[in-house]
């Protein structure tokens, strides 16, 4: 392949890919607006107009900015591979190449520093503008720039002793380098899952023990049922950034804890927060969990196999506006430009992950209703529609490319039909 040639599908892939994304958000916000002033027949005994209006309302502005990120985005891609930027980023690293290793760290730093400042302001727009308008945000300015400081040093002290290995075997290992980052990858990803939820989750929020006697009882008795073992049972104070609510169990083997959101415990009943958590632990008992993980290792198997044939290609460089003189780049700027562009190409693989997600939900869905009673999972999940302002009426095809989990009228007809099943 020709330098040319890689620029030309490069581009048309981008044009694609960001074409089909904004005609498909236009098409949801289209499809929410048309059926903001009615409330699906399914839902009007249980969810207001004026609820149904705000999910809709806050569903289209939140599209709307994300039309505007995903614009400059797309600039900022552009700008960074054919534009020069990265080119001129690696020039200024290369000040320092005397330092064996630290013009590649200069590298993701600066790369780091001119993606804070491109997608911050959206942060804040999201966080300060949008939830605060429709009363969700609690995040205080003080709250955001420590969490801000503390996810900066908690990069710079996981991130840099990661890169230092990965630049050592692209160095070291030959041609094989890929396979070896890979087992690096899959045992710093497995080390992760087990000291996120006792080291690092908790810089970040505070995790109380479940203090309600009645619901912790009525909890150990369905963890028990279902054959689920955990470290315990915790609150996490997520009203200190926002109103919305969730549950959710995380880590592995002994470190296994399940964690409600205190404003999940304030807006539930003992019965429904059961259900919800019969749906959570349903994901673990038909092992989607594992599942996910063992997927994402070979999804990252096979994108690492495919770095390792392009990271010595001229074309792959040339056709992004970096020089090829016969010898490879600074191997940071090869993982920071295959990593830029490879979004573009694998777009059309969204609706497949998309389909996935839901079918696990549906059989989580299913689980729940095996161990607790089916109408407090329906009732939970309305409730939690209306105070999340998630939308009764997506449009069908932006749904099946993007949503995580089947629309509300699906879920709650497929729910309906296990009760008289």
């Amino acid at each position: 392949m020709t330098s040319q040639l890689f620029t030309l599908v490069f581009l048309l892939f981008l044009l694609l890919s960001f074409g089909v994304g904004v005609w498909l958000s236009l098409r949801h916000i289209r499809h929410i607006a048309a059926n903001r002033h009615a409330v699906p027949a399914e839902f009007t005994e249980s969810i207001t107009l004026e609820a149904h209006q705000k999910a809709a309302d806050y569903t289209i502005a939140r599209n709307r900015l994300g039309l505007i990120e995903s614009g400059v985005d797309a600039l900022l891609l552009l700008g960074l591979t054919l534009g020069g930027g990265l080119l001129l980023i690696s020039q200024v690293a290369g000040d320092f190449a005397s330092h064996r290793y630290l013009p590649g760290l200069l590298i993701f730093a600066l790369l780091g520093i001119v993606s804070s400042i491109v997608s911050t302001p959206f942060d804040l727009c999201r966080t300060f503008v949008i939830e605060s308008r429709f009363g969700f945000n609690k995040m205080t300015w003080q709250l955001y720039l420590l969490d801000m400081v503390k996810g900066l040093v908690l990069s710079a002290a996981i991130g840099i002793p990661l890169l230092l290995v990965v630049f050592w075997l692209m160095e070291k290992m030959g041609s094989l380098w890929w396979l070896y980052v890979w087992l690096v990858w899959l045992g710093f990803s497995l080390t992760m899952l087990a000291i996120y939820p006792n080291f690092i989750a908790p810089m970040f929020n505070k995790f109380s023990p479940l203090s309600d006697a009645s619901l912790k009882e009525r909890i150990e008795a369905l963890l028990k049922r279902c054959g689920f073992t955990s470290s315990g049972l915790f609150v996490m104070d997520g009203s200190k950034r926002s109103s919305h609510g969730n549950a959710y169990f995380t880590g592995f083997g002994k470190t296994k804890r399940i964690v409600f959101f205190d404003t999940l415990i304030e807006r539930l009943t003992p019965t429904e927060i059961e259900a919800v958590l019969a749906h959570e632990l349903g994901h673990f008992k038909r092992k989607h969990i594992v599942k996910r993980i063992v997927s994402q290792f070979a999804i990252t198997f096979v994108v690492l196999a495919l770095m390792g044939w392009v990271i010595d290609k001229p074309w792959f460089y040339k056709g992004l506006g970096i020089p090829f003189d016969g010898a490879a780049p600074h191997v940071a700027v090869s993982l920071v430009l295959f990593f830029l562009v490879l979004p573009v190409f694998t777009f059309w693989m969204t609706p497949l992950g998309s389909l996935i997600s839901r079918k696990h939900e549906f059989e989580a869905d299913a689980y729940a209703a095996s161990q607790t009673e089916v109408n407090d999972l329906i009732t939970a999940l309305v409730k939690l529609y209306r105070d999340n302002a998630s939308t009764l009426t997506p449009d069908p095809l932006h749904s099946a490319v993007y949503d995580s989990h089947p629309p509300a009228s699906i879920r709650i007809a497929h729910l309906k039909s296990l009760q008289t099943a």
